[in-house]
């Protein structure tokens, strides 16, 4: 099978995302890595290009260069991956998507509201793929409780708690001169949200990934626990569902002791369901009056979803990458699908998809700094 081109803005040397894309791309042997602008810094984006076996001449000095040159070139680049802070996802996803390149975007896909549609608008108008990698959505048993849930397993669905707590912000480390921290704690790279753009976006896409329900309203309460820190660390935040479901996210950076703490817990009135990232490979199903069922990635419970999305038998633990390399993979069938001229069914969270995560932040801050009150997602 041919091999997808894909070039990649951001993500040299220090960037822990980038190099979790590039695993990802590779993993299933669908792309191969030609190009790239992955440094703003000359020298990091030359190392970081001869560390990734890019050609010198397809290494460049800027998004913009990248993007008018391999649209030239008779074997450019078929999609970009776009991992850079935030507040350059819009500018270099308009550039690619105006040389009929399809764009991977990291979340989230812009810093404001405005951009964001305006890139709706784009890929809608070009017919080209933008992909968001919400990478979550690419864990087997994510997809697992999505297809029991569409299957009316749990019933009609009442209650949606999420959770997404870590500690490595507890402290101002990015007074430190830590880069990670310095960004996403800084308004003019992170965008409007702090914990709640940088992860709490994840856990809303989820729920409206696995339910297949829209959120309606939100009420958030948002606070900055470190001094000096000007975007929020803490957030909880109600939520209701556009079939009458209530919900509350809890999202925080400062939660001491906690590393990864994405959790889905999701009730009907007939099942609820509960799913740890930490602990992917399990799912746990709990039918009312009845024992609780722990269903096992690839194990005799698992559907067809969840087994597409599984390389390794059951017991044979799979985590992060794996469920990173399945947006890749699920993309590639995208893109081949569009070369052809063809359309396939994809779970791959899109523009829309993206588009909503944008809107959920702003309304949260708007929602905080008016006094917590209720807000609609769909004005």
């Amino acid at each position: 099978m041919k091999k997808i081109k894909l070039g990649m803005v951001g993500g040299g040397k220090g960037s822990f995302i980038g190099e979790i894309h590039r695993m990802a791309a590779r993993l299933d042997d669908r792309y191969q890595i030609v190009a790239g602008a992955l440094s703003s810094d000359p020298k990091i984006a030359a190392a970081s290009a001869e560390e990734n076996n890019i050609e010198k001449s397809r290494s460049y000095d800027s998004f913009e260069i990248m993007a008018e040159k391999e649209k030239e070139l008779t074997n450019g680049i078929d999609a970009v991956a776009i991992v850079t802070p935030n507040h350059l996802h819009a500018s270099v996803a308009k550039a690619f998507l105006k040389k009929d390149i399809h764009v991977i975007c990291d979340k989230p896909i812009t810093t404001e509201l405005s951009d964001a549609e305006e890139l709706e608008i784009l890929t809608n108008e070009s017919g080209l793929i933008f992909a968001v990698t919400y990478n979550y959505s690419g864990y087997p048993m994510v997809r697992q409780a999505k297809e029991m849930i569409a299957a009316g397993k749990l019933g009609n669905i009442r209650i949606i708690q999420l959770e997404y707590a870590q500690d490595w912000l507890s402290e101002g480390i990015e007074k430190t001169g830590h880069k990670q921290a310095a960004w996403r704690t800084n308004p003019k790279y992170a965008g409007k949200g702090g914990a709640i753009g940088d992860i709490g976006t994840h856990a809303f896409h989820l729920a409206e990934f696995i339910t297949g329900l829209k959120t309606s309203a939100l009420l958030a309460d948002l606070e900055s626990f470190v001094a000096g820190r000007t975007l929020d660390d803490n957030a909880n935040i109600l939520m209701q569902y556009s079939n009458g479901a209530k919900g509350m996210l809890w999202v925080s950076q400062v939660a001491s002791g906690k590393e990864n703490g994405l959790q889905v817990r999701i009730y009907g009135d007939k099942a609820g369901i509960e799913w740890s990232q930490e602990e992917p490979n399990q799912l746990r199903y709990s039918p009312l009056g009845d024992s609780m069922n722990i269903i096992t990635r690839a194990g005799s419970g698992a559907g067809q979803l969840s087994n597409q999305a599984s390389r390794l038998p059951s017991g044979h633990p799979e985590g992060f990458i794996e469920g990173f390399a399945n947006i890749y993979q699920d993309t590639a069938d995208l893109i081949v699908a569009h070369n052809i001229g063809g359309q396939i069914d994809s779970l791959v969270p899109n523009i829309q998809d993206g588009v909503r995560g944008i809107r959920f932040i702003e309304k949260a801050v708007a929602s905080n700094q008016a006094g917590s009150i209720w807000l609609s997602l769909e004005d």
